[in-house]
């Protein structure tokens, strides 16, 4: 399996090879298309003043041929019938058509630099063919001659071609090892996350990263430890909601086995038999609700509600809220005063709304002294409808509020369940207003408690 060391490496290197045979084609291009042409002209013009030096003093041209060549050219001279002299170093191939030496002896100028054929990877600069020179008509005397000429690139430019290769090799060489080093600086902390992820993947997550890098790395860093501090409260909270459940369970389990035992003992005198089959009946009534509730927490969390929305009339829905529980609130001399105009109306499940009204509505109830009051309030907006419920008990203390829709919370730290309740209304509640996409908040103080639940206009 190859590393990412190793893969950056293969990379690297694949970026530079390609780079360096692109920018040589694209330069041989740029040569062939713009660069050709003006040397061909300079070449012609060096040329021109070869033929008028050697013609005005024709006794010196042997030397002055070769001391041409010997400056850094390479020079052909023939009269077109077998006199062929050479000057300078070897062309690699004499492949020049007959048909250019007839027209150079004919007094028109030979642009084979010009007119040398363009191909990818081969710049014609360098190529030292006698077909890529330049030719000019040359009289000495009575003798005409064609005058082949073009530059010695090795003799002109030898040292710096080496010097410029060593630079371009020493750059390359030097990159590559500069990244391979650098590459580490972006494989460490990669390396790190995957074994951070490793150990939380075995259920430790108690991982330190640096977060100090402000680059994307350090992001990710950042995000993976809030990743990992969130995995560890949701386990935390799975492991808590296990142990809630089994208690929640376990309780009534075992005040039932023990008062059917001593329902089952005959001699049980048939008041105290009632009174024990009642507190069963009480049980077995708890957990067929915590059951339930279970069961609809957990099919809200996987989405498996039906959650068919209708628009209806909000102040309907709390007058058959009200209905429901007026029992308790004559029992309770509780008084109930609603401002719920009749033009709201709400979209979503109709059902799982009310139950919402009637898990607060109930909370307040049952947790009101005698002779308190509720008051339900709402108002639309251009975005939303904002409920407020009420009401005038003595208040909930501020260290509790955070926790109010935990799952099994209760403000009594005894946990007593002499009310009833399950612990789990308030987070059914919140579930069913998040699958709304609405939001539910409360405050508390000494005049009371307020839930405040917003509703989007769908």
């Amino acid at each position: 399996m190859r590393t990412l060391y190793v893969r950056i490496f293969l990379i690297t290197v694949a970026v530079i090879v390609t780079s360096s045979l692109l920018g040589f084609l694209f330069s041989n291009i740029y040569y062939h298309a713009k660069l050709k042409t003006f040397n061909d002209e300079k070449l012609v013009g060096i040329a021109m003043d070869m033929k008028r030096f050697a013609e005005e003093k024709p006794e010196t041209l042997e030397r002055y041929l070769q001391n041409a060549a010997a400056l850094g050219y390479e020079i052909y001279v023939t009269n077109g019938q077998g006199s062929d002299r050479f000057y300078g170093r070897e062309f690699r191939e004499k492949d020049l058509d007959p048909q250019a030496v007839r027209q150079v002896l004919g007094g028109e100028v030979y642009h084979g630099v010009a007119q040398f054929p363009s191909k990818p990877f081969i710049t014609g600069f360098f190529d030292n063919q006698l077909s890529n020179t330049v030719g000019v008509p040359l009289q000495v005397g009575n003798d005409r001659y064609a005058l082949f000429m073009r530059p010695d690139v090795i003799l002109q430019f030898g040292e710096l071609r080496i010097f410029f290769a060593l630079i371009g090799a020493l750059t390359v060489g030097i990159s590559v090892l500069i990244f391979l080093f650098s590459t580490r600086y972006l494989v460490n902390p990669i390396e790190r996350l995957s074994e951070a992820t490793k150990r939380i993947a075995q259920g430790n997550y108690n991982v330190k990263l640096n977060t100090a890098r402000r680059d994307e790395i350090g992001q990710l860093a950042e995000h993976f430890m809030t990743m990992s501090r969130e995995l560890e409260r949701v386990d935390q909270a799975r492991q808590q909601f296990v142990s809630n459940v089994s208690h929640e369970i376990q309780s009534p389990l075992t005040s039932i086995q023990g008062f059917a035992q001593l329902v089952a003992d005959r001699e049980l005198p048939e008041q105290e038999r009632e009174h024990y089959a009642s507190i069963i009946e009480k049980e077995s009534r708890h957990l067929s609700l915590l059951s339930k509730q279970l069961l609809l927490l957990s099919s809200l969390e996987q989405g498996h509600e039906d959650l068919t929305q209708t628009t209806f009339t909000l102040r309907a829905q709390f007058r058959q809220a009200v209905q429901v529980l007026q029992w308790q609130l004559e029992d309770k001399e509780l008084l109930l005063r609603m401002s719920v105009p009749e033009s709201i109306t709400v979209t979503g499940n109709e059902v799982l709304l009310m139950q919402v009204w009637m898990n607060l509505l109930g909370n307040a109830v049952q947790h009101l002294p005698k002779g308190r009051s509720i008051e339900i309030r709402a108002e639309q907006t251009d975005t939303a409808c904002v409920v407020h419920i009420q009401d005038t008990g003595d208040g909930i203390a501020a260290e509790h509020l955070p926790f109010l829709f935990d799952r099994f919370y209760r403000v009594d730290h005894a946990r007593e369940r002499s009310s009833g309740g399950t612990g789990l209304g308030l987070a059914i509640v919140q579930k069913i207003i998040r699958i709304h996409h609405g939001t539910i908040e409360v405050s508390s103080s000494a005049e009371g408690t307020v839930f405040t639940v917003t509703l989007p206009q769908m």
